[in-house]
């Protein structure tokens, strides 16, 4: 059997196809996931931006609380963003945030489970937690998902993500040893369910020394033999714009397309360096499709019968830059090199992200592809290799469904300009744009 070695040092794990799902919406995602905390047996490991005092929220943690009094033996750790956690919801009232709920729930069990905050930067402007992927037993959920009721689909409305479920027992021990090794042990990360904590201030050298940590850092693990019947995956983190692995990744599977691409991103923003790479990837001939969601699907839209808040212009903004990068781009677009596909279903919002290149280099990521993700937050993703494409028809079946809700760009033209916008988004817009703060923006949100 023919063995293939892949990426360098990096641990590289070999998969059998039928040990890898894929999961098509939110509430199969939200099922799975409890149904996996409740018939744990070794482990959970829960990292997310956030787990919100909701009902969703609440019925996660309640899971994985009664999990814990059931065999006070399983090894529980929960790591949220230490910034996310301590503050309310954006333009709402000043509030404890989800914090309060994590020390509630602490008092009110025998056994409690520690919910860890970790602080990326001293500041959540310039850095969050934004590393993906529960680790139950030994399966891996991945998914860009947070956990509250719209990204569970808790009630009426969903966020749509990606969802894939990996059972291995070697790359959950690598993604576990990860988490404690290079999180939960820094003196930067406590644990929020206690209370006393520290403040930000009085964390902030430690902070500094745990960002410089985490730009050192990687996963570790075995490099194992690939065969022809399976698929290889590789774990890849990365912080900051030096020596990022995964930035540098994706910006070599965009340079080394030769088919085909299809990218993921809830909002067009992309770095310049991934700008470059797509269009000299169209230029070379490859045919590129960019799925991108909806202004009115964006989590940050804000209907306009609704009372007007400043962060509700920022949905409106990415479609000034889609509007800008398909004129750019029309000659492309109308010769099927380019296709831009918009999502939009009812009043759900869309949070995808990932890269497809040539149907065989999957990128599950929770990178939103845009500088902030490059530059400031805590990133990481699952690189999948299958040259042989035992996945093709599963990874076809997940991207039929993604485009179930999405209609083509046929032009630029079919996206609206600055003044179809509602009066109020059009003056808050120009004055960004007169005193140049778009350019601010589009680096840090």
């Amino acid at each position: 059997m023919p063995i293939r070695h892949l990426f360098g040092s990096t641990p590289t794990f070999a998969i059998e196809p039928d040990q890898f799902h894929v999961l098509q919406s939110a509430l199969s995602f939200r099922e799975y996931l409890l149904e996996a905390i409740r018939n744990a047996t070794t482990r959970i490991y829960l990292v997310a931006l956030y787990l919100e005092d909701d009902e969703a929220g609440r019925e996660v943690l309640t899971a994985a609380y009664e999990a814990k009094q059931r065999n006070p033996k399983l090894d529980i750790a929960i790591c949220v963003d230490w910034h996310r956690a301590q503050r309310g919801l954006i333009g709402a009232e000043k509030a404890a945030g989800n914090a309060a709920m994590y020390q509630e729930f602490a008092e009110k069990y025998e056994y409690d489970i520690p919910v860890y905050g970790v602080p990326v930067r001293n500041r959540e402007v310039f850095g969050v937690l934004h590393l993906k992927g529960f680790v139950v037993d030994d399966t891996v959920i991945y998914s860009g998902a947070s956990l509250n009721n719209v990204y569970l689909h808790y009630q009426d409305r969903y966020r749509f993500d990606r969802y894939h479920v990996i059972q291995h027992a070697a790359l959950a021990d690598c993604m576990v040893g990860f988490i404690r090794n290079e999180m939960i042990r820094h003196p930067a990360v406590n644990n929020l369910a206690e209370a006393g904590l520290p403040s930000t201030k009085e964390l902030k050298s430690v902070i500094r020394q745990f960002r410089i940590s985490l730009g050192r850092s990687s996963y570790g693990g075995e490099k194992q033999l690939v065969g022809d019947q399976q698929v290889a995956v590789t774990p890849l983190v990365g912080v900051g714009k030096r020596f990022n692995a995964l930035n540098q990744k994706i910006t070599t599977l965009l340079a080394e397309a030769k088919q085909e691409i299809v990218l993921c991103t809830p909002y067009f923003n992309l770095p310049k360096v991934v700008l470059r790479e797509v269009k000299r990837a169209i230029k070379r001939g490859v045919k590129v499709h960019v799925v991108v969601g909806d202004k009115t699907a964006n989590d940050f839209y804000i209907a306009p019968d609704q009372p007007f808040k400043a962060i509700g212009g920022l949905p409106y903004l990415y479609e000034m830059n889609l509007r800008k990068f398909a004129r750019a781009n029309e000659s492309h677009i109308a010769s099927g090199e380019l296709s831009i596909h918009l999502w939009k279903h009812d009043n759900h919002s869309y949070h995808l992200k990932g890269l497809w290149v040539d149907r065989r280099t999957m990128l599950l990521t929770g990178n939103n592809v845009n500088p902030r993700a490059w530059a400031l937050d805590l990133e990481n993703g699952l690189l999948v290799d299958d040259p042989q494409q035992h996945l093709l028809a599963k990874f076809t079946a997940e991207f039929d469904n993604i485009h179930q809700h999405t209609q083509r760009i046929t032009s630029y033209s079919e996206l609206e300009t600055i003044h179809d916008y509602p009066d109020k988004i059009q003056r808050l817009l120009k004055k960004v744009i007169r005193t140049r703060a778009d350019r601010l923006l589009k680096r840090i949100l």
